[in-house]
Protein backbone atom coordinates (compact mmCIF):
# COMPACT_ATOMS: atom_id res chain seq x y z
CA UNK A 1 0.00 0.00 0.00
CA UNK A 2 1.31 3.49 -0.92
CA UNK A 3 0.49 6.81 0.21
CA UNK A 4 -2.00 8.00 -1.78
CA UNK A 5 -3.70 4.39 -1.49
CA UNK A 6 -3.85 4.74 2.50
CA UNK A 7 -5.37 8.62 1.74
CA UNK A 8 -8.14 6.93 -0.42
CA UNK A 9 -8.95 4.39 2.31
CA UNK A 10 -9.01 6.57 4.77
CA UNK A 11 -10.99 9.21 2.67
CA UNK A 12 -13.65 6.47 1.67
CA UNK A 13 -13.99 5.18 5.34
CA UNK A 14 -14.82 8.36 7.12
CA UNK A 15 -15.78 10.64 4.24
CA UNK A 16 -13.58 13.12 4.80
CA UNK A 17 -12.08 14.67 1.66
CA UNK A 18 -8.63 13.41 -0.06
CA UNK A 19 -7.29 16.29 0.24
CA UNK A 20 -7.93 16.77 3.78
CA UNK A 21 -7.13 13.34 4.07
CA UNK A 22 -3.91 14.40 2.38
CA UNK A 23 -2.80 17.38 4.60
CA UNK A 24 -3.51 15.54 7.98
CA UNK A 25 -1.12 12.83 6.97
CA UNK A 26 1.81 15.01 5.74
CA UNK A 27 1.24 17.02 9.23
CA UNK A 28 1.45 14.21 10.81
CA UNK A 29 4.51 12.81 9.22
CA UNK A 30 5.99 16.21 9.48
CA UNK A 31 5.55 16.79 13.53
CA UNK A 32 7.04 12.95 13.72
CA UNK A 33 10.32 13.88 12.10
CA UNK A 34 10.45 17.13 13.42
CA UNK A 35 9.83 15.97 17.62
CA UNK A 36 12.36 12.81 16.36
CA UNK A 37 14.79 15.57 14.94
CA UNK A 38 14.41 17.62 18.24
CA UNK A 39 15.39 14.56 20.53
CA UNK A 40 11.94 13.33 21.51
CA UNK A 41 10.77 9.64 20.54
CA UNK A 42 6.72 9.64 19.60
CA UNK A 43 4.35 7.32 21.65
CA UNK A 44 1.38 6.34 20.29
CA UNK A 45 -0.79 3.59 21.88
CA UNK A 46 -1.88 0.77 20.45
CA UNK A 47 0.05 1.82 17.71
CA UNK A 48 3.74 1.74 18.59
CA UNK A 49 6.55 4.14 18.75
CA UNK A 50 8.67 6.26 16.63
CA UNK A 51 11.95 5.86 18.81
CA UNK A 52 15.57 7.61 18.06
CA UNK A 53 17.85 4.72 18.64
CA UNK A 54 22.00 5.27 19.16
CA UNK A 55 24.48 3.36 16.81
CA UNK A 56 27.82 2.98 18.25
CA UNK A 57 31.17 4.53 16.68
CA UNK A 58 32.44 1.73 14.46
CA UNK A 59 35.18 1.06 11.84
CA UNK A 60 33.60 0.23 7.89
CA UNK A 61 35.83 -0.57 4.90
CA UNK A 62 35.42 2.10 1.45
CA UNK A 63 35.57 -0.85 -0.75
CA UNK A 64 36.74 0.78 -3.69
CA UNK A 65 39.36 2.53 -2.11
CA UNK A 66 40.15 -0.28 0.14
CA UNK A 67 40.64 1.48 2.95
CA UNK A 68 39.40 1.47 6.54
CA UNK A 69 37.34 4.35 7.57
CA UNK A 70 35.58 5.30 11.08
CA UNK A 71 32.15 5.86 11.15
CA UNK A 72 31.49 7.73 13.82
CA UNK A 73 28.14 7.44 16.29
CA UNK A 74 25.31 8.46 15.30
CA UNK A 75 21.43 8.42 16.22
CA UNK A 76 18.82 6.67 13.48
CA UNK A 77 15.19 6.63 13.45
CA UNK A 78 12.87 3.82 14.21
CA UNK A 79 9.78 1.96 14.61
CA UNK A 80 8.82 -0.22 17.53
CA UNK A 81 5.15 -1.74 17.30
CA UNK A 82 3.12 -2.07 19.86
CA UNK A 83 1.91 -5.38 21.65
CA UNK A 84 -0.85 -4.93 20.35
CA UNK A 85 -0.40 -4.37 16.73
CA UNK A 86 2.07 -7.41 16.64
CA UNK A 87 -0.21 -9.78 18.20
CA UNK A 88 -3.19 -8.50 15.46
CA UNK A 89 -0.45 -8.91 12.48
CA UNK A 90 0.58 -12.26 13.92
CA UNK A 91 -3.38 -13.52 14.12
CA UNK A 92 -4.56 -12.21 10.84
CA UNK A 93 -1.69 -13.28 8.13
CA UNK A 94 -1.15 -16.89 7.70
CA UNK A 95 1.23 -16.65 4.96
CA UNK A 96 2.53 -13.67 2.36
CA UNK A 97 2.35 -14.25 -1.44
CA UNK A 98 5.51 -14.90 -3.24
CA UNK A 99 6.55 -11.61 -4.87
CA UNK A 100 5.80 -10.05 -1.24
CA UNK A 101 8.51 -12.61 0.30
CA UNK A 102 11.41 -11.08 -1.35
CA UNK A 103 11.00 -7.39 -0.21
Amino acid sequence: MRKADLVTAISEKTGVPKVDVLVTLETFFKEVKNTLADGENVYVRGFGSFVIKKRAKKVGRHIKQNKAIVIPEHYIPSFKPAKVFVEQVKDNVTSLPEEEKMD
